[in-house]
Parts: structure tokens; C-alpha cells; sequence
């Protein structure tokens, strides 16, 4: 086995590729020598970032919609001549207000993206991987699919369902080669959580006090656990819904996370 992860020869899409977790992620991928297609809802936004970051195409569409989802896939394939790697981060997030405040509409349109989004592109291209016998798939779950937070119901509910479907997939594909796994992230300074504390939805400090590691994490950290889950070093690892959120779901403890200074002597 390689000491470096090195994806030379592996051709991989990106949904969500734009800005994000997405982006640091497709960054990375076309560091360690990966072909990269971008996909995205903003065409603008995509376009820019494919040439910011020297992708291979991009290509814009709704993953919630069945036949943008499929027509991405065929696109990328097409382009790179295959897929070995799907990176699912495309989402939005929710309105943070309880369940009866919220309305219908805009609860399906963050599960529909989230969730049923990963669906469908996992499906158009885990048929090309199945037909191949190989492939590395990552979706994108979220500690608020792992634990409960109130006013976030369609984005939990979603994430938790990503969860799932992630464990699913691995089961009914293994067989045939293809690993798919999940990550969890913690906050993170994308875009999304940006325009949380921009409005004043929530206070950082309080989710710094809260995680063990003291700190919101960064994209190229999501990315860099998404890239090991996609790689060889991760060929016997799939089915697994890996949290990278500092210690979030670790602490158990009423209130903050208790500070523990060591004294000399």
C-alpha cells in the first residue's frame, strides 16, 4: 500500500462543489491527483469555481430533481470517461423554527435535497460502479442526524435518513466492490453556518464552550476526512457514519465542557 494517498487515474464528482464543505473537498481531491467534476444548483457559482480550482467540468442541476440528477452523473461519466468516486455533499439548511411553526414546503424542498438528492445520485452512479465492480462513495450526514436539535427537524430528519441510506447502500453493494460511507460534521465555517451567525440564529460561543475541542472546525477538516474515507486507506471501511465534530457527541455532561487546567508541582 501507498504511504500517500494518491487518486491518480480515479475520476470523481462533487455535488455541491461550489462553495463548502464541497469545494475544500473537490480542492483536495484535485491536489492528490483525482480527475474532478463539480456539480451544482448555481451555474454561475460553478463555472467560477471550476476554473478557481482548475477542475476537469462542471455542470449544474438540482439533485433533487430525478432527471438533473441522472443527467449530472451521465455528464461527469461522460466527460471523465467513468466515475470512481462520489462525494455527496449538497444541502441547505432549514428554517430553525419548531415543527408546527414550519412551513411545508420549505421542510420537504431541505429533505428533498439532502436527502432524496443523495438518493438519486447515488443511484445513477452506483449503477455504473456496480456494473464496474468498483467504487468509493461519501455522503454527507451531520451530528444534528446523530442527536436531536430542536427548531432543525428536516435537516435532522434528513441527515439521519442519509445516515441510513448510507449503511443501506454498503450492504447491497459491497459484493460488487463498492464501499459507501458517510461523514458526520460538527459546525463548520461554510457558507451555510455563516449566514446562521450573520443573522445572530445562534451564539459561537456557546458552541465552542460546548465541543471539547473548543473550536468550530474548518472545511479543509471535513474534507480531509471525507478524502480518507474515499481512498484505499479506507478499502476495508464501509457502512460507516464517521462524526468529525471535535468531541460534540463524546460529552455527555450537564452544561459547558469542564476546562481542566494542569498546575506544575
Amino acid at each position: 500500500m501507498s504511504l500517500q494517498i494518491d487518486f491518480s487515474g480515479r475520476r470523481a464528482l462533487v455535488t455541491g462543489g461550489a462553495s463548502g464543505i464541497g469545494a475544500a473537498t473537490a480542492k483536495l481531491l484535485l491536489e492528490l491527483n483525482a480527475t474532478v467534476a463539480l456539480a451544482d444548483l448555481d451555474g454561475v457559482r460553478v463555472l467560477e469555481a471550476r476554473d478557481d480550482m482548475r477542475a476537469h467540468m462542471a455542470v449544474q442541476g438540482d439533485v433533487a430533481v430525478e432527471s438533473d440528477a441522472k443527467r449530472m452523473v451521465s455528464e461527469a461519466a461522460d466527460a471523465l470517461g467513468g466515475l470512481d468516486l462520489i462525494f455527496n455533499a449538497a444541502g441547505i439548511g432549514d428554517d430553525l423554527v419548531p415543527l408546527h411553526e414550519q412551513s411545508t414546503e420549505r421542510w420537504r424542498r431541505v429533505f428533498d435535497v439532502s436527502l432524496w438528492g443523495t438518493l438519486l445520485i447515488s443511484r445513477a452512479a452506483g449503477r455504473l460502479m456496480v456494473e464496474q465492480r468498483s467504487g468509493s462513495i461519501v455522503n454527507v450526514s451531520s451530528i444534528v442526524g446523530l442527536h436531536a436539535f430542536p427548531g432543525r427537524s428536516a435537516y435532522g430528519v434528513a441527515k439521519a435518513g442519509i445516515g441510513h441510506l448510507t449503511k443501506t447502500l454498503a450492504c447491497e453493494w459491497g459484493e460488487y466492490g463498492v464501499r459507501v460511507n458517510a461523514i458526520a460534521p460538527g459546525y463548520t465555517k461554510t457558507p451555510m453556518v455563516k449566514d446562521l451567525l450573520d443573522r445572530k440564529v445562534f451564539d459561537p460561543g456557546l458552541i465552542e464552550r460546548r465541543t471539547p475541542l473548543a473550536r468550530m472546525a474548518e472545511t479543509e477538516e471535513m474534507a480531509k476526512a471525507a478524502v480518507f474515507l474515499l481512498s484505499d486507506w479506507a478499502s476495508y471501511v464501509t457502512g460507516v457514519v464517521l462524526p468529525v465534530d471535535g468531541g460534540w457527541g463524546a460529552y455527555g455532561a450537564a452544561g459547558d465542557v469542564v476546562k481542566i487546567r494542569h498546575t506544575e508541582g
